[in-house]
């Protein structure tokens, strides 16, 4: 959300860093917030006189209280004068409420450096990791090698669940958890505490980190309940903090958050029906920061570095994407994403996204930091994926894919993996 209080000094400003994303209905909803917040701003310097009029005719009334007449006349004026006073606060209180829902709904100032494009197809691409081979056997889908290694059921979880839902057993319970105690041991060595928060929401919580009324359909609803299952652990690791004044010697905060996510629409793409690339339930590793404003380009850049790290010491290729004014979404001013190979498909898929917020949720969620001489402003937030397990067990699947249709354990998984190197498959798929 942006601040009222910036756009008032930066009107021009705000407007032209909206138009960069070229959606008319942003300029048209932020017209009309310029429009109310003038109006309001005149109601409330209208209401303030007439409360300083009141207060003079309530002093001329006690200077005249001898005089019947003229006494009768000032406290009509003044019944008037708080009449006047009720309906303009009521005024204000309107175009109060409707500058805030609009500015609900308006996205974060784009940073300089954001591409122009209008979609993920026109991501610019910033580097490249790692060396692509060409296996010499025809590479298998992950759902195929995970049934191979009797490591997922999938017609099962979807007997019980529906589409769009696995079920993980075997090596490959062993492999997801490895992962995660993989992340979490690198993220902790670079200060971030681990955290497993609850995965369910109320609302008002969920709104001060991203727009319902935009990701809502992506949120599980508990029925005839204020709760919403989470999508990632960002959103309450970041929402807890709401309505606190954090003391800049507390700053920066680093967590690392450890969650299941829950998501009802998958994206454009579609579900993945025999498979865990694009699900409804997932886990998944988060880095979470809050810190002072000075200091979050600065975290952006560790955060990427740290996922990199991830993936380096896995043995994935990938690239790096700075992600264009058309693909980035309202809550991010700036967010790279992670991409990995698919020898598969022999293209990039998504494995990682990496947000820097800015100011965002913190005035949605009215978060700010005191300094030392007692000054208050608010904080920024960042979020990036660590690991996305099911996203990265299909890479591994892919990439550590062996002529026998099972796959080798990464090197630097084998500590969490007791030591096996290698998962052979059970049995063949047909």
């Amino acid at each position: 959300m942006l601040d009222i209080h910036f756009v008032r000094e930066h009107v021009e400003g705000v407007r032209e860093n909206l138009s960069r994303r070229q959606y008319a209905p942003y300029l048209e909803l932020f017209d009309q917030v310029a429009g109310e917040d003038i109006a309001y701003r005149k109601a409330l310097q209208e209401v303030e006189g007439l409360r300083a009029k009141r207060n003079q005719l309530t002093q001329q009334v006690a200077k005249v209280k001898d005089n019947p007449m003229e006494k009768q006349k000032l406290v009509q004026e003044s019944r008037s004068v708080g009449e006047q006073i009720i309906l303009n606060e009521k005024i204000q209180k309107e175009l109060k409420e409707k500058i805030h829902e609009k500015l609900m709904k308006l996205p974060n100032l784009l940073a300089e450096d954001v591409p122009f494009g209008k979609d993920d197809t026109q991501n610019v691409q910033v580097k490249t990791w790692g060396e692509i081979t060409e296996k010499n056997f025809e590479v298998l889908t992950h759902a195929q090698v995970a049934k191979n290694v009797d490591g997922a059921e999938f017609d099962r979880a979807v007997k019980i669940s529906g589409t769009g839902f696995f079920a993980l057993k075997g090596p490959l319970v062993l492999l997801d958890l490895a992962l995660q105690r993989y992340a979490l041991d690198m993220l902790m060595r670079d200060g971030f505490i681990p955290y497993t928060p609850p995965v369910l929401m109320n609302r008002a919580a969920y709104e001060g980190v991203t727009d319902l009324s935009d990701f809502g359909n992506q949120l599980y609803k508990i029925e005839n309940e204020d709760l919403h299952l989470i999508a990632t652990s960002e959103h309450p690791l970041t929402a807890q903090y709401m309505n606190e004044t954090l003391p800049s010697s507390q700053l920066p905060i680093q967590l690392a958050g450890l969650s299941p996510c829950f998501r009802r629409e998958v994206g454009k793409h579609g579900l993945d029906e025999r498979g865990f690339f694009r699900v409804h339930q997932f886990n998944k590793i988060e880095q979470i920061v809050i810190c002072s404003p000075e200091e979050s380009p600065a975290f952006h850049t560790r955060m990427v570095s740290n996922t990199e790290k991830l993936f380096q010491g896995l043995g994935i290729p990938y690239r790096v994407v700075n992600v264009c004014t058309g693909d980035l979404g309202i809550v991010a001013a700036k967010k790279y994403d992670i991409e990995g190979w698919s020898p598969r498909e022999k293209k990039y898929f998504e494995l990682a996204s990496l947000s820097n917020c800015t100011t965002y949720q913190a005035v949605r969620l009215n978060i700010k930091v005191s300094s030392p001489d007692g000054s208050k402003r608010y904080a920024h937030t960042l979020n990036a994926t660590a690991i996305a397990t099911a996203r990265m067990l299909r890479a591994i699947l892919e990439n550590y894919q062996t002529p026998d249709g099972g796959f080798d354990v990464p090197p630097v998984l084998q500590p969490y993996m007791y030591g096996l190197t290698h998962i052979a498959p059970v049995t063949l798929v047909k």
